[in-house]
């Protein structure tokens, strides 16, 4: 804690903010313009986790955020500590996470001047942020954090930076000698003076009126609760409708508290529902209302579809994929999302969740039953996966049957596990058959599709979830984005389950590039030894080759991650055409 009599500084300000907004978890990367913040973060009883890269950070706060509901917070320095979060940044836009994200700049006398680091980063992250605010005076700290809080959470959530240059930072004491504001020689000249009447001037009014900022306990912020004459209009349709499907995305869970009440409402409405993004798990591991395979045909087929929180975008075919006679209902936060290239029946803004369970209220009695829909739904989704069960047996060429690994870890996760899915074609067969197996244990990217967020989200939901084992499926191709961080997992002591699908090559691409133009050029990588590579990072590598040991294998990673010691699963792939012709544009 500060000394007693002495200043606030501004790491001491925006540490207090952040402990009163319930914050656990700082994520960063260190950098001397942001050291004071990490310093009272840590005084303050804040865990302060440090990344290898700046994009792991962001995305480890993207993460706190989706698994809490609370925004999470990552400190970045000035310059490319800054320009290394713009993926992450955007990843969590799109996501619609709500995260603070505190940047690093040069002091405010030297902006423009050359100073080490010094960039208009404003210009570069308000594209990718709902605000960017630059800080100018260490009292302006403490508003600018608290409109930040809010603001990403209000509305559509996403992303907020807030720029708090160094000067603002530091002691009073500190930032006065750098400017040497504070020096024994008189000026020798009208210049010198003039100049020294000016740092002056401009440092009393940089630390003005500092000891008079307060903190106070925020205020909650209420999600904007969707019309009830348009839930009324859905009710009437929903009775009217003999083949109803529904939809749930990311956007209708917003944290740990309310996925419960939602996993009601869905049960409640007992229509046949498809789970996608953050939503895959909310049912549990093989809920009778769920469907996982033939979402298109059953689209094509449906006379309502409910699409809550899900837009129509390249996964639903830009809504080509829904009949066009059907009625469509999208319930979302953005207006821009809900008329996504398909104009909807009826238009529901707001929390998703919130029209699920007003839905459900409206309904005044038990569902009602459209037996054949469901069974003929059932009996394709059954067909589809003794298909994929059957392909799992099949030997592939070159090594390992990629149905076979994710069988084998679908076989091996616990009932408290949480997966984070990281990469391509290894990662969308990984779709098909791994299970969550509750609400919220289920970490993808999103809309953006980025490679990379394997580390941050892992990393995230360990500390989130101390007691859960943690998975990441990586492709060999994404595992190079974020393989140092398995020395992160090692210092933190974070007993992460790490599998890598290694097929010696950047597959999904492959694929179609192959095949149309006749190349495989940038698509080849080697065959790598990834688990001695995390072992000389700290973390305990395996390697499995003998479909027969991938069933010992990952119970021997299951104890090893039990023992706080993360662990890397290098898998040798063969090839199949399981994906093929899987390019999304």
């Amino acid at each position: 804690m500060r000394p007693s009599g002495t200043q606030m500084t501004g790491g001491d300000i925006i540490a207090d903010v952040l402990g009163r907004h319930g914050v656990r978890l700082l994520f960063t990367l260190c950098g001397g313009h942001i050291s004071p913040i990490l310093v009272a973060a840590k005084a303050r009883g804040i865990r302060v986790v440090d990344t290898r890269h700046e994009a792991t950070a962001v995305f480890a706060a993207d993460a706190v955020a989706r698994l809490t509901g609370v925004p999470g917070i990552a400190a970045v320095t000035a310059g490319p500590g800054v320009t290394n979060t713009i993926t992450a940044l955007k990843n969590a836009q799109m996501a619609q996470s709500p995260l603070v994200l505190l940047g690093g700049a040069t002091a405010t006398l030297l902006r423009g001047r050359g100073a080490l680091q010094d960039i208009d980063q404003m210009a570069l992250v308000r594209p990718h942020v709902k605000r960017a605010t630059r800080v100018k005076r260490v009292r302006d700290l403490r508003p600018a954090l608290e409109r930040a809080f809010r603001l990403c959470r209000e509305g559509v959530p996403g992303p907020v930076f807030v720029e708090c240059p160094v000067d603002l930072l530091y002691p009073e004491k500190v930032v006065r000698a750098w400017y040497g504001a504070k020096t024994s020689q008189r000026p020798r000249g009208l210049g010198e003076r003039a100049l020294q009447w000016y740092v002056g001037r401009h440092l009393s009014r940089l630390f003005a009126g500092v000891d008079g900022t307060r903190g106070a306990d925020p205020a909650p912020v209420e999600p904007p609760v969707p019309d009830e004459g348009r839930v009324r209009r859905a009710v009437s349709l929903l009775r009217q409708a003999e083949r109803p499907v529904l939809l749930v995305g990311s956007q209708a869970l917003r944290g740990a508290t309310e996925a419960p009440a939602l996993a009601e409402a869905v049960c409640a409405l007992g229509l046949p529902v498809y789970l996608s993004g953050m939503a895959r798990g909310l049912l549990g591991a093989s809920h009778p209302l769920q469907m996982r395979h033939r979402r298109k045909e059953a689209l094509r087929e449906a006379d309502l579809v409910i699409l809550a929180g899900v837009p129509c975008d390249f996964r639903l075919d830009y809504g080509r994929h829904i009949n066009r006679r059907a009625r469509l209902v999208s319930a979302n936060r953005g207006r821009e999302e809900i008329t996504k290239n398909r104009r909807p029946s009826l238009a529901v803004p707001g929390a998703p969740d919130l029209f699920l369970r007003a839905l459900t209220r409206s309904l005044e009695g038990p569902p009602k039953r459209r037996r054949g829909w469901h069974e003929a739904l059932r009996a394709r989704d059954d067909e589809r996966e003794e298909s994929i069960r059957a392909q799992a047996g099949e030997t592939t060429p070159g090594g390992l049957n990629p149905l076979g690994v994710c069988l084998a870890v679908e076989s091996a996760l616990s009932d408290d596990s949480v997966v984070v899915a990281d990469g391509g074609d290894f990662v969308s067969t990984a779709s098909y058959i791994l299970r969550p197996r509750g609400p919220l244990s289920w970490l993808d990217p999103g809309a953006f599709g980025t490679l990379g967020v394997g580390a941050g989200f892992a990393l995230a939901a360990k500390l989130v979830r101390p007691e859960a084992e943690v998975w990441i499926v990586y492709g060999d191709g994404s595992v190079g984005y974020s393989l140092a961080e398995a020395d992160t997992f090692a210092r933190h002591g974070l007993g992460v389950i790490a599998v890598i699908g290694n097929d010696a090559g950047w597959t999904q691409i492959a694929r179609d590039q192959v095949e149309i133009l006749k190349d495989d050029v940038a698509t080849v990588l080697g065959a790598i030894a990834y688990e001695r590579a995390a072992e000389g990072l700290g973390a305990h590598g395996l390697r499995v080759e003998d479909p027969a040991r991938l069933g010992a294998t990952f119970e021997e990673a299951r104890r090893i991650a039990r023992r706080g010691q993360p662990v890397f699963v290098n898998a040798h792939l063969g090839r199949t055409d399981f994906r093929k012709g899987s390019l999304s544009i």
